[in-house]
Order: C-alpha cells, then structure tokens, then sequence
C-alpha cells in the first residue's frame, strides 16, 4: 500500500450531544502525531473532526513531520445549504495545507447519507440509521424523498463545485458500503469498510466491487473496539454504552480482548495488500471520550476503537507525558507499517 494511515479526530459531535475529544491541547496534538509518524510508521494520517482551525492545526503539524494528510471535515447532522457553506470555509482552510504539502488530500464528507440531514427520514443520524436497516422505512423514506443514492451523488456534485472553487489538490470522499457514490470526478474510490459477522464472507467481494471504477481505491475507516466479540460487530461496536447513566457505564458485562482487536487490524491490513488497495486508514489513534476506568462496568476503552487506552486522570507508562497507554494493536500495527 502507499498509504499506511491512521484516522485521528481532533473532535466531532457525537450522537449522545458531546464531543469525541473535548480538550485540545496542542502540546500533545503535536507529540501524539509525532508518535504516529516515528512510532507508529505511518506515512498518512486522516485528519477529521469539526472544528476547522483544530483541522489546520492538526494538518501542519502533520506536514512538518513529513505525513500526507487527508482534511477531512465534518458537520454531523447539519442542512445541506449549512454543510455546502462549511465544506467551501474547509476547502480555503485545506488550500493554505496544501500550498505547503501539494499532496494534501480533501476528504468532501463522511456516510452523509446518515450523518446530514435530508436524504434519509429521521432527526438524528441514529435515526437515519435505522431507516436504512429497515426495508418498510426506507421504502417510505425513498417515496418522500427519492433515492438517497441519486439525491447524495447531486449533493456530492456541488460539493465538489464549491470545493474546488478554493481548493486545487485531490479529492474523495468516505463513503458508506451501504452508497451508490458516482466516483467519475473523484481522484480516489474512498470506503469506511468494516468487517463484522454479516459481511465476513463477502467482504473481499465487496472490497474487489469498488476497483471497477478504474481509480484507487483507499480504506478511509477499518477497526475494531476492545471487547471479546467486537470482530463480529465491526462499525457498530460502539453501540454498547448506556449514555444516560451518570457516569456512562457499558449496558452488558464485556471482557477485555486486545488480541482481538489486534488480530483484526492484521487479517484487514493482508487483505488490503492482496487486493492492491491504495492505502488504508486505521480507526482510530485515540479516543478520549471512552475513557477507561474502574470498575468494569465503566470502562469505557472496551468500547473504543483506539489504538491506545486514555486516562481521565493520570498518565500512562509507556509515554509518561501523555493521558493514555498503548494497546497491543498499536505495537502489532508499527510492527506491520514499518516491515511494510
């Protein structure tokens, strides 16, 4: 692969109403996307989140140590006419990357058919979700609406017409396998794709569909959460904390299983090579919001899909001056993307 990645979100809006990574400390921004770079041996780096000066932050420290980066910007549940206006203040910020590193990629959404507003019924992207699994309402949906499919790849057009009205390098998207995208004007086939217990016999099959569009083809999401089972739940396997509850705690009993999750990110990564893919985007670095604590049952990490373990209060022991420890994913993926 050309492109040994790693998604890292500077803070998003999260479907329970906080953000993934409420502190920002640019201090350790700095020292974790170094680590990501000499430790971890990746030579890409997706860059999401919402925040726009976070991105650009983000994205020169990721430039100074020599990584490509993907901007790849995010508004959940927003309008289309407020996303289009967000997504061309993005493209202006991505261009002043670009002009310093011209390999800088733009990334013009993720799975928006779920995550904005319009194309699906429903109020939330959870909502939105669950249209989509549901036959009864997404026959509805597609009779208020039309085809999501036909009305995102119109979005996606305009998108694309702003974008490049301020930003000139190279552009995808990070789609859904759910998305009929028309990848015609894209520089790369860009696929957020899981692998769980219902798609494990076809995944190759589904990965070989995305190369006939004659572009590369980039894994811009893959991972797994940190439970016993998780392989088997794949994109879904955050779905197993109790927001409500104060503090959050897990709603079942879960048995840590770092094996696993590093074992997943193998048996993708060997895929991904066999098939030729382009590059590949590990989720995710670090995930602040799922903190791990005691007792068990508020252990949050089981449901992370981080390569590393974050503290709320402390530090860990490996990298003494940051809030987290690495877990054998880590070591298993530096291994892999420095042999590689």
């Amino acid at each position: 692969m050309n492109y040994k990645g790693i998604h890292y979100d500077v803070g998003t809006s999260t479907t329970h109403g906080t953000l993934s990574r409420e502190l920002f400390d640019p201090n350790i921004v700095q020292r974790e996307i170094e680590i990501i770079r000499n430790d971890l041996h990746c030579n890409a780096i997706r860059i999401s989140g919402q925040d726009i000066e976070r991105l650009v932050l983000a994205g020169d420290f990721a430039i100074r140590q020599g990584l490509e980066a993907w901007f790849s910007p995010s508004l959940p549940d927003a309008t289309e006419e407020t996303t289009l206006q967000y997504f061309a203040e993005c493209a202006a910020a991505a261009e002043h990357l670009r002009q310093q590193s011209p390999t800088t990629v733009f990334i013009t959404g993720v799975e928006l058919s779920a995550f904005m507003q319009g194309f699906l019924e429903g109020d939330s992207p959870m909502h939105r979700l669950g249209t989509l699994i549901n036959p009864l309402k997404l026959i509805k949906s597609t009779i208020l609406k039309g085809s999501f499919h036909k009305n995102l790849n119109k979005f996606l057009s305009e998108v694309i017409r702003r974008v490049r009205e301020r930003f000139h390098g190279r552009l995808t998207y990070a789609s859904g396998p759910w998305e009929e995208v028309d990848w015609s004007p894209f520089d790369f086939v860009g696929v957020d794709l899981y692998r769980d217990a219902m798609n494990k016999k076809v995944y190759k099959k589904s990965l070989r569909s995305y190369f006939k569009y004659g572009k590369p083809v980039v894994i811009t999401e893959f991972g797994c959460c940190t439970y016993q089972g998780a392989e088997d739940k794949g994109g879904y396997g955050w779905a197993v904390v109790d927001w409500n509850k104060t503090p959050p705690q897990l709603k079942r009993e879960l048995h840590r299983d770092e094996t696993s999750q590093a074992n997943y990110l193998m048996e993708l990564l060997e895929i991904f090579e066999q098939e030729n893919v382009e590059g590949a985007f590990a989720f995710t670095f670090v995930n602040p919001s799922y903190p791990h604590r005691d007792p068990p049952r508020n252990d949050l990490d089981l449901a992370s899909y981080g390569l590393v373990k974050s503290f709320e209060n402390r530090t860990g022991n490996t990298y003494k001056d940051l809030p987290w420890e690495p877990k054998e994913s880590f070591f298993k993926l530096a291994d892999y993307y420095g042999g590689h």
